[in-house]
């Protein structure tokens, strides 16, 4: 089983999802006590947060890249970002490693193709759903991507930096997220992307009426494909 390096923390409620899908995915496929070979690099999400909100994501990509090597240093043959947000930054980091770079965007759009959905719409931080790095990796794939008007997009972010983020799950919270959702179906979208990996603690496909793509499933379930690779 080759070795899966994780650049996590950001947040830690998310990361821990990543560490137990990955060894429950493992055990499913292997049996007995197997578990995922791993190696996590957890970084303080503050500092990062900061960052973003300052725009100043080519120093935030080097604390990232500067993990992702160590992370190669400590064994890892193939590196997770366990944020989609932080994927603005992909690039740095994949430059910065000899080994490859499993991008989540692409673990969600091979899903997505591979559900027969072409337009979807997209959840996540605003930097997610507002800026081209995501959106555009995604319509690369061959998706038509539509996202909630300015009001969503406000409460869906609020939501998981005020709120899931800080491990904080609350029922009137996901019924917002559901009439976000609602929106998005109302537009055309065939399916929706939990496009921020905190997402999943709030809402699932009971809460939707079209299918719904949990990024942090998928780009697990792709690393162990990749870790149990011949």
């Amino acid at each position: 089983m080759k070795v899966i390096g994780l650049i996590g923390g950001m947040s830690w409620e998310s990361t821990a999802e990543y560490y137990r899908l990955l060894n429950e995915l493992a055990r499913r496929r292997l049996g007995g006590l197997h578990s995922a070979r791993c190696v996590l690099y957890s970084l303080d999400f503050a500092e990062i947060e900061q960052l973003q909100v300052q725009g100043r994501w080519e120093e935030a990509g080097e604390i990232l890249a500067s993990a992702a090597r160590s992370l190669e240093k400590a064994g890892a043959d193939m590196v997770l970002i366990c944020t989609n947000t932080m994927h603005k930054v992909a690039g740095q980091v994949e430059a910065a490693v000899g080994i490859p770079l499993l991008h989540l965007a692409d673990a969600t759009a091979d899903a997505v193709r591979a559900a027969g959905v072409r337009k979807v719409g997209l959840l996540g931080t605003a930097f997610t759903m507002e800026q081209d790095f995501y959106r555009a990796r995604l319509e690369a794939a061959g998706l038509d991507v539509c996202v909630p008007d300015a009001e969503g997009r406000t409460l869906v972010h609020q939501v998981i930096y005020e709120e899931l983020c800080l491990g904080v799950v609350k029922d009137e919270s996901r019924k917002e997220y559901q009439r976000v959702i609602g929106g998005l179906v109302e537009a055309g979208a065939e399916g929706v992307i939990l496009g921020c990996t905190e997402i999943e603690l709030l809402v699932g496909p009971q809460d939707s009426p079209v299918p719904v793509f949990p990024t942090t499933r998928l780009h697990a379930e792709a690393a162990i494909d990749v870790a149990l690779a011949e």
